[in-house]
């Protein structure tokens, strides 16, 4: 029922920028935290940046001062964006969004938590 799906992703010189979006839509209740993530080949996955739903952020030091994480709310879908600038080779990655959220089905049905992940999205950083 709960959808994340990103976009944004790319390929972008060294140093330049790049936005990811990510759409949460579904029957969303309330969502604690947001984040995005990031995998490059041969590592593992990592968190980049995460958003409470009291707006405080938390982000991994090598990207700390690069990039911002911020959402926005629509009728009945969350945006979750992360700007990302002075783009690094290093910061090559699959970037995917992830959600800490509460579904409920039905006013008169429980909630539900889950742990929503998109399908992700490539950033590749090359000249």
């Amino acid at each position: 029922q709960v959808q994340l799906v990103e976009s944004g992703g790319g390929l972008v010189q060294p140093g330049g920028s790049l936005r990811l979006s990510c759409a949460a839509s579904g029957r969303i209740f309330s969502i604690k935290r947001m984040g995005w993530y990031r995998q490059a080949p041969g590592k593992q996955r990592e968190l980049v940046a995460g958003i409470t739903s009291g707006g405080t952020t938390n982000y991994a030091g090598s990207v700390k001062g690069r990039f911002t994480i911020f959402r926005d709310n629509a009728k009945n879908t969350v945006y979750l964006y992360l700007q990302m600038n002075s783009l690094k080779p290093e910061d090559t990655a699959v970037y995917t969004c992830n959600a800490d959220l509460a579904e409920k089905l039905c006013i008169e049905c429980p909630e539900k938590t889950l742990d929503a992940w998109g399908q992700g999205t490539l950033v590749t950083v090359s000249s």
